[in-house]
């Protein structure tokens, strides 16, 4: 990834950058900072766990709480994780892939149906080693490994949450250039 400094050298010597959210001219180290996702942004995520056993759900509904995060839901039903998102629109949602009635994987296929923006945030959990790759393909952005691993569940959830803010900023800046952009006539 290229500093601020290093695209303000690309323009060239004496190049000012343009703030692409407003007409105002920044300093390119200010128009990085502008695009960063803060903590407390972070840690107002909505979250959505789905496991179906209940000791799994209270453990990392705990460690996520401890962490910080303050909108955390949970269900055991893997049926109600659509109408859930739809309703909510996590910003994460960590999804085991072995429940009954209906696995992770199914679940990752209804989600798709209507995922607004093209981004699946979904955090796999499993204990098979053989679905990692599979959860991946059908849209996870990554897994956690059971056993549980504490320190790893802070980590991933945080990267995948800072991804995702970002990922959501972009899309948002992308739709206000696209509505003041014109063609000059020929």
């Amino acid at each position: 990834m290229k500093s601020a400094d290093q695209d303000a050298a690309e323009v060239g010597p004496g190049s000012e950058a343009i703030d692409i959210r407003g007409s105002s001219v920044i300093e390119p180290s200010a128009r990085t900072a502008a695009h960063m996702v803060s903590t407390f942004d972070i840690l107002k995520a909505r979250i959505l766990i789905v496991d179906d056993m209940e000791d799994n759900l209270h453990m990392l509904e705990t460690v996520l709480r401890d962490a910080g995060y303050n909108a955390v839901a949970s269900t055991q039903d893997p049926r109600a994780v659509r109408e859930l998102h739809r309703r909510n629109d996590y910003d994460l949602i960590l999804l085991d892939l072995q429940m009954p009635l209906m696995d992770g994987f199914e679940v990752m296929e209804g989600l798709k149906e209507f995922e607004r923006d093209g981004y699946l945030p979904v955090l796999a959990v499993t204990a098979e080693p053989g679905h990692k790759l599979k959860a991946l393909q059908y849209g996870a952005k990554d897994f956690i490994s059971k056993p549980y691993d504490i320190d790893e569940i802070r980590a991933r959830v945080r990267n995948m949450l800072e991804v995702r803010l970002l990922y959501r900023q972009l899309n948002e800046s992308n739709q206000a250039m696209a509505g003041r952009m014109w063609v000059e006539p020929a």
